[in-house]
């Protein structure tokens, strides 16, 4: 039997309570809980001495299969971190049973597609229509970068950062993430293999 993690509050009674572990009740809740809080994603286990740090782009990003088509695909996420890499988010329930391979193939579709086919502009044009307008797109990375935003502030700090993440998108340099309540052995051997 594995034993699971537990999670503990104090009750107002000032009393220890478990919180039982239980499986999402849908793929949805999981998508919405990281659209809504990016930081969930550990990426303390990414890198322990400076974690990347997770500004969502777009939920549901189209991806299409050639220059000329309409979007085929749609990921569940699109997230960039705070050196412009894009990150590709993929949420799924440990008891679907496309998180063992099916998953994988669909996630490096959209990444080869997304390479290929992706205009440098696509990722800014994303972030934009989630956030409502341009300037508020800057507002909102003035604040992820931790710059202090004032009236008239630099636009020089956003246009690098997206000349960075249009860069590593140019070089392939995508990081992937498969979610789930619960990661089977069978897709962590692929992922580390990967």
């Amino acid at each position: 039997m594995v034993k699971k993690d537990a999670i503990y509050t104090i009750s107002p009674a000032g009393e220890l309570e478990r919180i039982p572990c239980e499986p999402y009740a849908n793929e949805l809740l999981l998508q919405q809980l990281i659209a809504d809080y990016p930081e969930l994603l550990a990426g303390d286990l990414i890198d322990p001495d400076d974690p990347p740090r997770w500004f969502l782009v777009s939920s549901e990003a189209g991806i299409p299969d050639n220059n000329d088509s309409y979007d085929r695909w749609a990921m569940d996420h699109l997230l960039i971190d705070q050196w412009g890499r894009p990150t590709f988010v993929e949420v799924k329930r440990s008891t679907d049973t496309r998180i063992r391979r099916e998953v994988v193939g669909q996630m490096l579709d959209y990444a080869a597609n997304a390479l290929a086919y992706w205009p440098s502009d696509r990722i800014r044009g994303l972030a934009v229509e989630t956030a409502g307008s341009a300037e508020a797109l800057s507002w909102a990375l003035f604040e992820f970068l931790g710059h202090e935003v004032e009236q008239g502030a630099d636009n020089d700090i956003i246009e690098a950062f997206w000349a960075s993440v249009h860069r590593h998108l140019a070089n392939g340099e995508v990081r992937l993430l498969f979610v789930a309540d619960q990661i089977p052995t069978e897709l962590r051997r692929i992922i580390e293999f990967l």
